[in-house]
């Protein structure tokens, strides 16, 4: 006598359905956390910015201009003040500038209206203002 060796189709039906289960479960958990996990993602961001600057500012004695914008912590700014001891291989780990979690440009501006520079992300409408997920995230009002 052969054996015939696999999974019988009801096998197959309740594997399905506790996947299915366990989807319908776990899904609306996690689904439910991704605009939080990118609001956390973009203060991560702007406090990494804020340490690159800093590191900028100790090695040239003075902040990017808004003109060079945050891409002066990954290459050498051309315009404008120059720095004089800008470090090589620039202020950021990851060699670009990274948009925010929602795609967007963040906005540097120098000398800022909060501070020595203002960083702002316009949150997940990518528009000035809003509340909730939609509310700016800027540096000078992160938890």
């Amino acid at each position: 006598m052969k054996k015939n060796s696999g999974f019988t189709l009801i096998e197959i039906l309740v594997v399905v359905f506790i996947l299915s289960l366990l989807a319908a479960i776990v899904a609306p958990r996690i689904i439910g956390r991704t605009d939080e996990a990118k609001v956390a993602e973009a203060k991560v961001q702007i406090r990494n910015f804020e340490t690159a600057l800093k590191l900028f500012k100790l090695d040239n004695g003075f902040y990017p201009s808004t003109e060079q914008g945050l891409q002066a912590l990954v290459e050498k700014p051309t315009t404008g003040r120059i720095p004089k001891r800008w470090r090589e291989g620039g202020y950021l780990e990851q060699k670009k500038i990274p948009l925010d979690p929602w795609g967007n440009p963040y906005v540097y501006i120098s000398p800022g209206l909060h501070g020595d520079y203002d960083i702002i992300c316009y949150g997940a409408d990518g528009k000035e203002g809003g509340e909730g997920f939609d509310a700016d995230i800027t540096n000078w009002n992160i938890d």
